[in-house]
């Protein structure tokens, strides 16, 4: 599967959906796309890995990075990761990066993935 970052508002916040696998080759387009946002000083920004297929360290860091300069700018940063997109959602888990990044079920008052279903712990 080829990585496209699709680029979409939903409720007033950027939303930047990254399809694919997110590893060391395509990472830094999720960087420049991420700043990008960041740079035009939003309230808050969402990043939904539903549609991502693959999560490495590369991309598991990026996360923690973004995390990091968001916070740092006043950004409130949601990472969207359904349970059902196990492969993600276990590379998250496996380095606890719930721990540094923001990941939620679903954005709260928001479906699931921003598409359906109802908000989980």
């Amino acid at each position: 599967m080829l990585f496209e970052i699709e680029r979409t508002t939903v409720f007033d916040t950027p939303v930047l959906r990254p399809a694919g696998e997110l590893d060391l080759a395509t990472a830094p387009m999720l960087s420049k796309a991420a700043d990008e946002e960041l740079a035009l000083s939003p309230s808050s920004l969402v990043v939904d890995l539903t549609p991502t297929t693959f999560l490495d360290s590369s991309g598991a860091r990026l996360l923690a990075q973004l995390a990091r300069r968001a916070a740092g700018q006043g950004v409130a940063l949601q990472v969207v990761c359904p349970r059902a997109n196990t492969a993600v959602r276990l590379v998250i888990d496996l380095l606890d990066l719930r721990s540094v990044v923001p990941v939620v079920e679903s954005v709260p008052g928001r479906p699931t993935g921003l598409l359906g279903g109802t908000d989980a712990p």
